[in-house]
């Protein structure tokens, strides 16, 4: 829904809010200098996590602003949103002015806006306003495609999946191949749909959005399956080894699983210890991989492992394998390897996986995968020869868009629950009236959409800029940004709902414990901000 808001709310002032921005920024430099001074992030840790999230609203605040210039709504999304984030920033300041390097009088010059801006009537005058997407005909074009195969295939599903915490039916990965969604960054001389410009980026955005928004586990982290494994063939893989898998991955015909983190190395993969020895026509893998999502229904395995023995080497010494198995089921699985070869005298094979419950982004599952002499072939060695010890950098161009799509994940979410509590406060009589009809309801709805509206503008943008080769700073920005937001518009659709938010039979339940893993992977957010965010903000402000 989509509405004006009340003629007696005050004429949206883009030129205020682009004031109140430009102050909000200097406070942002500010402050990382100081830290840069003071000799980096770690020296402050708080400071710096704090800092990391002010300068992604800043950034968002920017997006808001260039969105605001489209139109009525959309300038009025623009100023609640640009005011909102002016009071998150002075909230994490105040009482601490000098660790921001700036005086309890920097807001002076906002207070005006803000007064006008924040005051609840005004937000409350703003609900329905939601404001146009401003896609372009064939991205609105995907984006019809992808929701309508979420409302037909995949929410039908959502709902038993989830509290069965059952296997995703094969028929939404079946429909999903048919689609071409699963070879969305594949290059289209392997089969898949990629070109290289910009509409790559954008598409996968869109796509995801709208099948999160059917299912966050059974939509849209589905789609990222082929994509992690494709993006390392292209920039580390052999010609044989693209023309074998990238055709595969796009049709479907085989899915893949990542294992890279391990039980005591998470965010620090350069740490990591299960290793791959050399053996008579290919490698040994041993150790224990965890978090290895949709590991028991993929057919290989992208596994990153310690080629060379000597530790100090770090992240040179890591190498990326495609490790083939058969395909096993949600409760777990045994897989063991015939050693019969002529060609080596190996114990046999094991590869074990137990299934970590979770308590919600069900229907992936995740896996704790202990191997024992499994044998990987040397064919399937990423790079060939030539990919021994390159295997970390292989592996990161992988995860490379996985900021990116993570945060049209989570703008996935948070619409499928703005939406439910919008239909909830219109249905819902509480003394007399719906609860849409009060004040407080109307503020709550009016900052979700605002939030997700402006975050999907923000998403837009860093897809432009990974397009050109840009972004990644601003990547990390909006996974941090987005995905906080996603559990707060999640935690206030389930609060409208009531005491029906905390049952089952709504699915406005699964949309918060589905929200909630949003900031723990690709990137946990404290990592993200600090190892991150806020070293490149002083990176940069100590080379200004």
């Amino acid at each position: 829904m989509s509405s004006r808001p009340a003629t007696d709310s005050p004429s949206p002032d883009l030129d205020a809010a682009a004031a109140a921005v430009a102050m909000a920024s200097s406070v942002v430099s500010g402050a990382a200098k100081r830290l840069a001074a003071a000799g980096g992030p770690d020296v402050d840790q708080v400071v710096a996590y704090d800092l990391a999230h002010v300068a992604a609203g800043v950034r968002a605040a920017e997006a808001a602003l260039a969105y605001g210039a489209t139109g009525t709504d959309e300038a009025h999304i623009a100023c609640a949103f640009v005011a909102d984030a002016l009071a998150d920033l002075a909230a994490r300041i105040v009482g601490r002015e000098g660790a921001f390097a700036t005086t309890p009088e920097w807001l002076e010059g906002a207070r005006g806006f803000l007064s006008t801006f924040r005051e609840p009537g005004y937000l409350a005058s703003l609900v329905g306003t939601e404001g146009d997407r401003r896609l372009d005909p064939d991205f609105e074009l995907v984006r019809e495609t992808f929701h309508r195969f979420a409302v037909e295939q995949i929410r039908p599903h959502a709902e038993h999946i989830h509290r069965a915490n059952a296997d995703i039916p094969e028929e939404i990965i079946t429909g999903l191949a048919e689609m071409g969604a699963l070879g969305l960054s594949i290059p289209e001389e392997y089969g898949g749909f990629a070109t290289g410009g910009a509409s790559d980026y954008m598409g996968m955005v869109v796509a995801t959005e709208e099948l999160s928004w059917g299912s966050l586990g059974a939509g849209g982290s589905l789609i990222t399956r082929p994509e992690i494994l494709s993006r390392a063939l292209v920039a580390g893989g052999t010609d044989e080894q693209k023309q074998m898998w990238l055709p595969r991955l796009a049709s479907g015909d085989v899915m893949n699983a990542v294992a890279v983190t391990e039980p005591d190395f998470g965010s620090d993969v350069a740490a990591i210890v299960t290793a791959a020895s050399r053996t008579s026509g290919g490698w040994l893998v041993n150790g224990v991989k965890t978090w290895c999502t949709f590991a028991a229904r993929a057919d290989v395995l992208m596994l990153l492992a310690r080629t060379d023995p000597d530790r100090s080497k770090a992240h040179r010494g890591l190498s990326l394998f495609i490790v083939e198995k058969p395909r096993g089921d949600g409760e777990g699985f045994l897989f063991t390897q015939d050693p019969s070869s002529d060609s080596r005298d190996d114990p046999p094979g094991r590869m074990e996986g137990r299934p970590i419950d979770t308590l919600g982004y069900r229907g992936m599952h995740s896996y704790e995968i202990a191997f024992e002499n499994w044998f990987v072939p040397s064919a399937n060695l990423v790079g060939g020869d030539d990919g021994v010890g390159r295997g970390f950098y292989f592996q990161m161009a992988g995860f490379e868009n996985g900021r990116l799509q993570t945060a049209a994940r989570a703008l996935g979410v948070m619409q499928a629950a703005y939406e439910a509590a919008s239909a909830y406060a219109t249905n819902r009589v509480v003394f007399g009236r719906p609860i849409a009809g009060y004040q407080l309801t109307q503020a709550k709805l009016t900052r979700m959409a605002v939030l997700i509206q402006v975050a999907r503008q923000f998403a837009y943008q860093v897809a432009r800029l990974m397009a050109k080769g840009e972004g990644t700073l601003e990547a990390s920005m909006l996974k941090a940004y987005v995905c906080r937001a996603a559990e707060w518009v999640t935690r206030e659709a389930m609060q409208i709902h009531g005491g029906m938010g905390y049952a089952e039979e709504f699915p406005v339940s699964r949309y918060f414990v589905d929200a909630r893993v949003l900031s723990i992977f690709e990137g946990a957010d404290e990592t993200l901000a600090l190892k991150v965010v806020a070293r490149r903000l002083v990176e940069q402000a100590a080379s200004a």
